[in-house]
């Protein structure tokens, strides 16, 4: 159900879709911190998740900004859990725009072609290790060069062709002058692709989201609005990120994480809104698209410290399968002791 719904109808609101979270589904790695995990069946038949890892030995934050790379991991079913297959796109040299870093993610087809859109960086100085921590003011480099990038395949398994530039650069004294991350793409059955994508004017400043377009996934990617989206009023478009966005016949549809809980009455609970051009966009009645409150298949209920980057499984134009990074604690990313990304089936739409 819709707010404002004089032209768009939901058979069945999206957080009554959410079914058990799957006990041993997922992807975890001993070693490694796991995050940002997105999800697409490939040719051979199988899941294949490309998800974010850096070594456990360091800490999950900062060092994601500096020792991230994704990595391909496979299952038989959508649940998993999934195996560990490859490095896809590791660091490869800090002359590249995206050669010591590479971030979020998410996996989509347009014809025969994969599309792995991510963020990537680089920086100056050698790459942090247990033994030699990364200083304050590189974290600030590593961060501040941040960008969307797009590496595509004709075969899930790869080779994987990065771009020597980013597809979305920041704009220098506008709103989106720092960073662009985040990449939240939906790609169209024609090629084109409506990208919605993070950034902020500088470090400690308020993260918005904006909206870019492009005719066809190679770019070029122009903003469709100077100014940020997901102003709801409510937020005063100053709490949203990890937007996930899709293409529902004549609309598109998202799921973002409400970050101060503003819009669905939760903190970090996620909010479901529609929009007709990707710019204009309305929350849905009621609002709340998830909870970090979960009801596993073995009849637990846990509350989750993260639940983060929302990413879908869609097949047959038809959302399947919640992926969210999460992991142990009450909370925060410097008390956790473990990460993985997990998968929530989702109930069938009413016809």
């Amino acid at each position: 159900v819709y707010a404002s719904a004089k032209e768009a109808v939901a058979p069945l609101a999206f957080g009554e879709r959410m079914g058990l979270a799957q006990v041993g589904g997922g992807f975890a790695m001993e070693d490694y911190w796991v995050w940002c995990g997105s999800v697409i069946r490939g040719e051979d038949g199988k899941y294949h998740m490309f998800a974010s890892r850096w070594p456990k030995e360091l800490a999950f934050t900062p060092n994601w900004m500096t020792n991230s790379e994704i990595v391909r991991a496979v299952a038989d079913t959508p649940e998993g859990p999934y195996t560990f297959a490859e490095v896809v796109l590791p660091a490869r040299g800090k002359d590249y725009w995206d050669g010591m870093m590479s971030h979020n993610p998410t996996i989509h087809k347009a014809g025969d072609t994969y599309l792995l859109f991510y963020t990537g960086s680089t920086y100056g100085f050698p790459r942090p290790t247990k033994d030699v921590p990364v200083t304050e003011d590189q974290r600030h480099e590593s961060n501040g060069n941040q960008r969307i990038g797009l590496a595509t395949a004709k075969s899930v398994f790869g080779p994987w062709e990065r771009r020597d530039q980013p597809i979305l650069e920041v704009r220098e004294g506008e709103w989106d002058s720092f960073i662009t991350t985040n990449p939240a793409p939906c790609v169209r059955d024609d090629g084109s692709v409506l990208l919605i994508y993070k950034s902020k004017t500088g470090l400690g400043e308020t993260l918005k989201l904006g909206v870019a377009f492009a005719e066809h996934y190679s770019g070029p990617y122009k903003r469709l609005s100077d100014e940020p989206i997901f102003d709801f009023g409510k937020a005063a478009n100053k709490g949203v990120e990890d937007a996930y966005v899709w293409w529902v016949g004549d609309h598109y549809e998202a799921i973002m994480k409400d970050m101060t809980g503003a819009i669905c009455g939760e903190h970090h609970g996620g909010i479901h809104g529609w929009s007709r051009d990707g710019v204009d966009w309305i929350v849905s009645d009621p609002p709340k698209a998830y909870s970090k409150t979960v009801t596993w298949s073995d009849g637990r209920v846990t509350t989750q410290g993260q639940f983060e980057r929302p990413q879908l499984l869609i097949e047959n134009g038809v959302p399947t399968h919640l992926f969210v990074a999460t992991g142990d604690g009450p909370g925060g990313f410097k008390r956790m002791t473990r990460t993985w990304n997990m998968v929530v089936p989702l109930n069938a739409p009413k016809p």
